[in-house]
This record gives C-alpha cells, structure tokens and sequence, in this order.
C-alpha cells in the first residue's frame, strides 16, 4: 500500500483576508466607511445643488428675456414648453451623473477595505 498526499489545487481562490463585517470594525475599516460616507454625502450635494443652480436659471432666463415668455410654439407658451420639457434631460443627467460616481466610489472603496 503506498501514501498518497491529498493537497489542495494550487488554482484554488484564496480566502478573503477578512469579512466585510471585520473590516468595518477594525479602526482602518472605520476611517473607510466615514471617508466613503463623506465622499458619497458630498457628491449627493453637488449634485443636488448644480440641479438647484440649473432649475433656477430657468426663470432668470425668462426674466432676463421677457418676449421669450410670450413667444408660443405650436400654441403652447415657451415657458411652460421650457420648463415641462426641459427639465427632464437635467433630471436625467444629474441621475447618471450621481448613479456612476456613486459607483465609483463604492468600487474605490471596495478596492481599499480588501473585499472581492
């Protein structure tokens, strides 16, 4: 009867260093999670407040002009055209703006903290 050595295939994935869970309460897990907070609460208010400025600007634009208020198209004011039409690719854009660098910081993070 001869030994046989049963090992492990050297191509095996190696075992996360640590748990999210681990990381977290670990005092460098804590500095990530608050810096990933912080960055996550500054985008969401960057956000937020190029929307605000851009929403804002509408009726500046149509007190700055104010024959672009009367001005109708196909029997519909500008204004309301402007701002019922308008407004949805700004909506759009600060959603796409926001969901991929949300997820870019998210994927920064995981890169940091060590998870897979």
């Amino acid at each position: 009867m001869t030994r046989v050595r049963v090992t492990a295939p050297r191509s095996a994935p190696r075992p996360a260093r640590e748990s999210r869970e681990a990381a977290e309460e670990s005092e460098v897990g804590q500095v990530f999670v608050r810096s990933l907070i912080r960055s996550q609460l500054r985008l969401a208010l960057v956000v937020a407040i190029g929307f605000m400025l851009i929403l804002s600007a509408f009726p500046l634009l149509l007190a700055a002009l104010p024959g672009l208020a009367e001005t109708r198209i196909a029997g519909i004011p500008f204004d309301w055209i402007l701002l019922g039409a308008g407004i949805y690719p700004v909506i759009g854009l600060s959603a796409w703006l926001y969901i991929r660098t949300a997820t870019r910081n998210e994927a920064r993070y995981r890169d940091l903290a060590g998870d897979e």
